[in-house]
């Protein structure tokens, strides 16, 4: 006797997400001098910062938020403002957030339409017309690394399309898109993808690790926004444990310096301030946050918390006299530690380390070409 199970339609898992699908509205009355951006659906992992790197993408500072996502909704409220401080009146932004953002997310949305877009809020990328191999760097920094690594990419005949680079606290994370300097292709070949490894393996001197994999753009140019390449970064310095400032990275083990005297600190690493505390009721640890603000502060926080495997619940932040306050109600995916004292300590370490790296000895390289590679600090 032949028994036939029941079939189940692939597409029924997300029936209720296309039923009542992501509503995005764009208000430009309730707020007196920022644009309101509401967005309620059905919650999954995730989305949180998906949402969060839209909107760093197209450049927009955020003066007010409100998250709220425990159970199987959310609800996330931002004010926010354009490059130049003002509301948002251009249609095509707002267009582009709705469709990012709503039910078919990016579906429908070409990368041409994103360019466009991005190109209207002043934002600027090298357009590079080549597919390229993306080649990431982990290890300890030194003076001359990077030229080092760039002599020996043009060594070996590659052609680089564009490189990020960010150092914090004697780490380096590295991502360099190449093509083959003759074809202004991928590099493809294995052994000659084997050999790059080794070469740089090499430089860095057993103090980090080297990984190439080719990426096609159908569009035929480097389709990753700045926010996708600094949510790698962010995972590269994180895997690096930039935050340690005592510890052994691939053997290599350092000593910590001695801590500068207030008078000589960074004011801006002095007006840092991550704390911790337990909310015992309902299992979360809360997460403050008190630091000057600046462009990308809000990405640069929940990339991080993702990157530990942190869920966030409720979320809330305002700008008072130019110093950003934050705050994050978390739990972890994998549940409870049980040294609650020692995951504290480890996320004020981890979150200070996110909100450093950008006033720290932080660099960007980028080009089209080679040998003309320009670099600039940033």
């Amino acid at each position: 006797m032949k028994v036939s199970s029941p079939y189940f339609d692939p597409e029924f898992d997300s029936l209720t997400e296309r039923i009542y699908g992501t509503k995005v509205s764009i208000d430009n009355d309730s707020g007196h001098d920022c644009t309101v951006i509401k967005i309620d659906g059905l919650n999954k992992q995730g989305l949180l910062l998906e949402v969060v790197q839209i909107l760093t993408d197209l450049n927009l500072s955020m003066s007010k938020i409100y998250i709220s996502a425990d159970g199987k909704w959310f609800m996330d409220v931002f004010h926010v403002k354009d490059e130049k401080g003002n509301k948002l009146h251009d249609q095509a932004v707002i267009d582009y957030i709705q469709q990012a953002i709503g039910t078919a997310s990016l579906d429908g949305l070409t990368l041409l339409d994103m360019g466009e877009t991005r190109d209207r809020t002043s934002y600027k990328e090298p357009k590079p017309s080549c597919d390229h191999t993306t080649i990431e760097l982990v290890g300890a920094e030194r003076p001359g690394l990077l030229s080092e690594i760039l002599a020996v990419l043009s060594d070996l005949h590659c052609r680089i399309v564009k490189a990020h680079t960010w150092t914090h606290n004697s780490r380096l994370a590295c991502i360099a898109h190449v093509s083959d300097r003759l074809t202004d292709s991928q590099i493809n070949d294995p052994g000659r993808l084997a050999a790059i490894e080794d070469r740089l393996a090499s430089v860095i001197s057993g103090t980090g690790s080297v990984v190439s994999r080719s990426r096609e753009s159908p569009t035929g140019r480097v389709d990753c926004s700045v926010a996708d390449l600094e949510r790698r970064l962010h995972r590269l310095m994180l895997s690096a444990r930039d935050f340690d400032e005592s510890y052994e990275l691939y053997g290599l083990s350092r000593s910590p310096s001695p801590s500068p005297s207030p008078a000589k600190q960074n004011p801006v690493v002095r007006a840092k301030h991550v704390s911790v505390e337990e909310c015992e009721e309902k299992g979360y640890l809360i997460v403050s946050i008190r630091c000057k603000d600046r462009r990308r502060l809000m990405f640069d926080c929940v990339c991080t918390l993702t990157d530990m495997r942190y869920a966030v619940f409720h979320a809330s932040g305002r700008l008072c006299d130019r110093y950003s306050f934050q705050e994050y109600f978390i739990r972890h995916m994998d549940g409870w530690t049980q040294n609650r004292d020692k995951e504290k300590e480890h996320i004020i370490k981890c979150m200070e380390a996110a909100l450093a790296r950008r006033i720290s000895k932080t660099r960007k390289c980028c080009s089209v070409t080679w040998p003309m590679l320009s670099t600039t600090m940033g």
